[in-house]
C-alpha cells in the first residue's frame, strides 16, 4: 500500500479522517485514469485483489469503475477506513440502467456515510454526504442526494448521475455485469475508447483519437494521428502501450 500511495502521489495519512479522505480521492482522480483500454486491447479484466493492485499500482494503469473503485477500497481499508461496496444504476439520459451497472463506495466516518467514487469519469472531486438532501458544493459542481425508497439518487450539475443502492454488495456480485461490459455490443465500453483524468485546471480526455482538454476558460479538441495518440497515452496519462487499442464493436 505504500507503493499505492506513491502511485497517486499521496503521503500515508496520520489518521483515517475526512480531510485525508478528501486528499486521497483528489490525488487518485488526478493520477489514475478512468479508462477502458483493456477491452480495446483484448486484455482480461481481473477483479481479484492481486489483479487490481497489479494493474493499478505495478503496471500504472487505470480502469473502469469495478477496477479503480475496487482497488481504492483496498487502499482505504488498509489505511483504517470503514468501506463498503454498492451497486449503482447509471442515468442514460432517459432512465436509470440495470443493477451493478456501476460500483461505488461508501465510507462511514464517525457515523456519517460518505459517497466516494474515483471510477465514474467526470464526477465530484471530493466525498459527498449521503445523509443529507442539502446541496453540496464541490469543485466539480453542485451535487445533491435524493432518497428513492431503499436507494439514493445522486444528482449532479447536469441532472441525475446514478441511483445508489444502500444495500452492501461484494465484489463477486459485480462479475456478471463486468463481463457484460466487456463483451456486449450494447455496452458503452465495447464500442468506444476513453481515457480521462482530472488536471490541476480541468480535465484531459483521449476519446478514441480525439484529445479533449477542458478548463474554466473553455474546451479544446484536437484530432490525433496514431503516433500522437500513443504519445498522449504515455505523456498525458502515464500509460505505455505497445499498440493502440480499438473498439471491440463499431459504435
Amino acid at each position: 500500500m505504500d507503493d499505492y500511495l506513491t502511485r497517486i502521489g499521496a503521503a500515508r495519512p496520520a489518521a483515517a479522517d475526512l480531510a485525508a479522505l478528501r486528499t486521497l480521492q483528489r490525488a487518485h482522480l488526478g493520477t489514475v485514469p478512468f479508462e477502458n483500454l483493456s477491452i480495446g486491447l483484448g486484455e482480461p479484466v481481473r477483479l481479484d485483489d492481486e489483479g487490481l493492485l497489479d494493474k493499478i499500482v505495478t503496471r500504472r494503469r487505470g480502469g473502469f469503475c469495478y477496477e479503480v473503485n475496487g482497488a481504492f477500497a483496498l487502499l482505504l481499508r488498509e489505511l483504517g477506513y470503514e468501506v463498503t461496496m454498492h451497486s449503482a444504476r447509471t442515468w442514460n439520459g432517459e432512465r436509470f440502467g440495470f443493477p451493478f451497472d456501476h460500483l461505488a463506495l461508501r465510507v462511514v466516518l464517525d457515523g456519517v456515510p460518505w459517497l466516494v467514487d474515483v471510477g465514474y469519469g467526470r464526477f465530484a472531486h471530493h466525498p459527498l454526504r449521503l445523509d443529507t438532501t442539502e446541496p453540496q458544493q464541490d469543485p466539480g459542481g453542485e451535487y445533491s442526494v435524493v432518497p428513492h425508497g431503499d436507494e439514493l439518487d445522486i444528482m449532479g450539475p447536469g441532472g441525475p448521475e446514478y441511483r445508489f443502492d444502500t444495500r452492501v454488495s461484494a465484489m463477486g456480485d459485480f462479475k456478471p455485469t463486468c463481463w457484460y461490459q466487456q463483451t456486449s455490443p450494447d455496452s458503452f465500453f465495447t464500442t468506444r475508447l476513453t481515457c480521462s483524468r482530472l488536471t490541476e485546471d480541468g480535465r484531459i480526455t483521449l476519446a478514441g483519437d480525439k484529445l479533449i482538454r477542458t478548463t474554466a476558460e473553455g474546451r479544446d479538441e484536437r484530432q490525433l494521428t496514431e503516433a500522437e495518440a500513443m504519445e498522449s497515452y504515455r505523456t498525458d496519462f502515464g500509460i505505455a502501450l505497445n499498440r493502440l487499442p480499438a473498439p471491440r464493436f463499431p459504435a
